[in-house]
């Protein structure tokens, strides 16, 4: 609701736009009012105040009446049914007294005005919990893991990839391929990857996200990870999108031409083209989230080489053909940090920093 004081400002405006040469549909239009709605108001016998809060309106014809509502707070409050919701309530009712109150959404609606709508029994009321929120600002600080299915040549026959994927470089860091899911499995590719990539002993911690299947929590991946000194990480319960870059990798993946849509006959044949694919993606597939370098250019810190060429030369186009360039030349700069799920101070952080 618009107040009268507003309203006399608006008119006022409006008139003063007009009396200088402004269409009125115009002057309107910038202070979003309708031409009947400025009409409206400027006629004398149309009160400027809102009329709406004062208008008298019939009560409903199927309002319950004070001592049905006072019969729905006694029984909601009583002994026998206070631990219970409406929907509980009212077929309890029926059944054991054969007796009918008011109907569930009546007796919400009543519980509501009352403020009465709680969690009235043991159960916890439902938490909205937080993303985990990391940042990387090297190699082998942040990893990321995720298990996908490949078809086998069966329907309904599955191998399955475990993959590690580090967040500051998106660096395949390690992966395997076997016949089913299971925490022992994952612990495995764990000490696997932490040897091949020289992370027995190393200065910054190291933390392993992962979203919530059972492999992920079983005890055998929690005591490596735990001897290693790893720190678990778990995306939110059916939220996908707080492990993006491990369900991304895994599209790259099965989105590649080759990619055997009618299965893998065995799984050697499996483990030779994920080889194929790992070699492809770290060394030659230029990422679009590392401003196009390769993972593998990223994890061995030479983005700064690369990309500080990459800029000279546009700037060598730029000053030989100045008429091809309107604007700037691309920024070919990147983030010395990585984040994995920012919240928004932080994400405004980054964005400050690249400023």
């Amino acid at each position: 609701m618009i107040p009268a004081s507003d309203r006399k400002l608006a008119i006022k405006l409006i008139d003063e736009a007009i009396a200088s040469g402004a269409k009125q549909y115009k002057a309107c239009a910038e202070l979003n009012i309708h031409e009947r709605t400025y009409t409206r108001w400027k006629n004398p016998t149309t009160p400027l105040e809102d009329q709406r809060p004062l208008t008298i309106r019939p009560e409903p014809h199927n309002k319950i009446a004070p001592e049905v509502h006072q019969e729905i707070m006694t029984v909601s409050n009583s002994d026998h049914y206070k631990g219970l919701s409406p929907h509980q309530i009212v077929p309890k009712l029926l059944d054991e007294e054969e007796r009918y109150i008011a109907s569930e959404s009546t007796m919400y609606r009543v519980l509501r005005e009352a403020d009465m709508i709680h969690h009235r029994g043991r159960t916890k009321s439902p938490e909205r919990r937080k993303a985990s929120t990391h940042k990387a600002t090297g190699p082998n600080q942040v990893w990321m893991w995720d298990i996908t299915w490949l078809p086998g040549a069966v329907k309904g026959f599955y191998f399955y990839l475990y993959l590690i994927l580090d967040l500051y470089s998106r660096k395949i860091v390690g992966w395997e391929i076997w016949p089913e899911e299971s925490s022992e499995n994952a612990s495995v590719l764990v000490k696997k990857t932490v040897l091949s990539e020289g992370c027995s002993v190393r200065s910054e911690p190291l933390v392993l996200h992962s979203d919530n299947g059972s492999p992920m929590k079983g005890a055998s991946l929690l005591e490596t990870l735990n001897k290693l000194g790893i720190t678990s990480s778990k995306s939110r319960p059916r939220v996908s999108n707080d492990n993006p870059y491990a369900e991304s990798v895994f599209r790259t993946c099965k989105y590649r031409p080759d990619y055997p849509y009618k299965g893998f006959e065995t799984i050697e044949g499996a483990r030779e083209w994920v080889l194929k694919f790992v070699r492809y993606y770290n060394h030659e597939h230029r990422h679009s989230g590392i401003n196009h370098l390769t993972p593998i250019q990223r994890h061995n810190g030479l983005e700064d080489q690369i990309l500080s060429k990459r800029t000279a030369i546009y700037k060598a186009m730029k000053q030989k053909y100045p008429e091809r360039w309107s604007r700037n030349i691309r920024d070919w700069s990147l983030d010395k940090t990585v984040w994995l799920n920012p919240s928004s101070d932080e994400e405004n952080v980054q964005l400050t920093e690249a400023k």
